[in-house]
């Protein structure tokens, strides 16, 4: 079995706080192919309301060849 890079991994779970960096990694990922799965989820740590978010790469665009 070879090993996916960890950029192309099949699944993603991104967290972090809820600021604009958040929003922007998540829109990096859905314009590189990923799709949302499931709803996002939020939680408050007394200071921050910190996010998250579950991506998957469809099978077919793994094996993609993509531009360097």
């Amino acid at each position: 079995m070879t090993a996916v890079p960890p950029e192309r991994r099949r699944y993603r779970l991104l967290t972090g706080p809820d600021d604009a960096a958040f929003c922007d990694r998540v829109s990096a990922l859905l314009d590189d192919g990923y799709l949302q799965h499931g709803s996002p989820a939020a939680t408050f740590d007394g200071e921050h309301v910190i996010v998250a978010q579950a991506l998957v790469l469809p099978a077919a665009a793994i094996h993609e060849t993509r531009p360097v």
